[in-house]
């Protein structure tokens, strides 16, 4: 009986497209990506933030076209904006809608959360950076860093370290 291997195959792939995972098991409900802010700043924590978005801005993530890199939070009047995301529109959304790519969005928390990041801005002289925009569920949220600035010699340290792991690798898997 050769057939009912197949079998099996086709049903673990109907369950990966059903959970919402593509062939190498990894989910897609990621929208952006900021690569730069690890190798700019050192996080020290993260947290997660829903966005306050528009109709067309959501079918607009649902297409993934989106982009963080230039972003930053700031504290206005107790609440957390995030200025310079820019989420550029669907031609066959914004018939009769202004849309603004480059708009301010409020970022939604815990006021406790709220109160907690603006303190430790404030004081200590951390930075909010966004790092990763994502689906959770029908939701869209924001994974936020609390950072630190890197200074030039850090940045050539941890380029440094991450060379010497990858040649570490490398002779492992050779000698192995």
């Amino acid at each position: 009986m050769t057939g009912g291997t197949g079998f099996y195959f086709f049903q673990h792939l109907y369950e990966n497209i059903m959970a919402g995972k593509n062939k190498k098991g990894v989910s897609d409900n990621v929208i952006a990506v900021n690569r730069r802010a690890s190798h700019d700043y050192f996080i020290e924590e993260r947290h997660e933030a829903g966005l306050s978005l528009q109709g067309w801005e959501v079918k607009a993530l649902r297409a993934g076209k989106a982009n963080i890199a230039e972003a930053y939070i700031t504290v206005k009047d107790g609440e957390l904006i995030i200025l310079g995301s820019t989420i550029h529109p669907l031609k066959t959304s914004c018939a009769f809608v202004v849309c603004d790519e480059q708009r301010t969005r409020k970022l939604l928390m815990q006021r406790r959360e709220i109160n907690k990041l603006i303190g430790q801005v404030q004081r200590t002289g951390y930075t909010l950076i966004p790092l990763r925009l994502y689906w959770k569920g029908p939701w869209a949220k924001l994974e936020i860093g609390l950072c630190r600035g890197k200074q030039e010699h850090d940045k050539r340290d941890a380029i440094k370290n991450r060379e010497w792991d990858r040649e570490k690798a490398r002779i492992m898997k050779k000698s192995f």
